[in-house]
């Protein structure tokens, strides 16, 4: 089974300041899955450590995305299209999320790791009741 992973839980690995990076790293540790990351999360968390942590942590994150740490999923049109259904129905919910939303419900994910609880625990997903949340 996979997991999709959300820009905070990856930014939460590299900060070592961030309050999610414990519950992050111990839940890394124990982790047997494959470990998926949207297209569209990946500008977020390079900007998020190069502003945040500085260039050589931006690097070491691409460093691992090139050594096949996570497996990264592109969008398809199909994808779009459900990512405008997401956020027309949640607001609140922006392009990054809905693309998570999307890409689970096509490839029949219910894990997702992230810290961002109140906005994918909102979220009905067409293929299970609810996302399990992770860590």
């Amino acid at each position: 089974m996979a997991v999709l992973v959300d820009t905070g839980i990856l930014y939460a690995l590299a900060d070592a300041d961030d309050r999610w990076h414990e519950p992050a790293n111990a839940w890394l540790e124990e982790l047997s899955e494959l470990l998926i990351v949207s297209v569209t999360a990946l500008p977020e968390v390079a900007y998020l450590l190069h502003t945040r942590l500085g260039a050589p942590v931006e690097l070491a994150f691409v460093q691992s995305l090139a050594g096949g740490e996570l497996e990264v999923e592109d969008l398809r049109r199909t994808d779009m299209v459900r990512c405008a259904e997401v956020m027309r129905r949640y607001p609140n919910v922006g392009f990054v999320d809905a693309s998570i939303v999307a890409i689970a419900e096509r490839l029949k994910i219910e894990a997702i790791a992230t810290t961002d609880r109140r906005h994918f625990q909102s979220i009905r997903p067409k293929h299970t009741k609810a996302f399990r949340l992770l860590p």
